[in-house]
């Protein structure tokens, strides 16, 4: 991935089927935090909504998401197909993001921030 300055210019340098999967994951993250900051940070997209929200990144086969906090425990259950370790869930390119999921974790990190 190139050096990017902003979220529309990292989702713009990323594959077409990417770039569908993280308008979804920024749209979902938007909803849920609307006051959260928005920025590169470690050179992929991050919010912040008192202190670290959540991060995403995109791979050759792959989104991360990157889960801050404590959040990812209340939903043990529900991430277990798309966890690779403690704080990292993986889509595959092309799969469909759970978007409901990405929101209930957005929602209990805020509360735990």
């Amino acid at each position: 991935m190139i050096k990017v300055k902003d979220v529309d210019s990292y989702i713009t340098a990323a594959s077409k089927p990417a770039q569908v999967m993280m308008k979804q994951l920024r749209a979902a993250i938007i909803s849920t935090a609307p006051k959260a900051e928005e920025k590169i940070s470690y050179g992929m997209p991050y919010y912040g909504y008192k202190g670290r929200l959540i991060y995403f990144s995109a791979f050759k086969n792959h989104i991360g998401l990157y889960i801050m906090g404590g959040s990812r425990r209340t939903y043990t259950q529900e991430i277990k197909k798309y966890q690779t370790s403690m704080a990292t869930l993986q889509f595959p390119i092309g799969s469909k993001v759970p978007v409901a999921l990405v929101k209930k974790l957005v929602k209990a990190q805020m509360r735990e921030n």
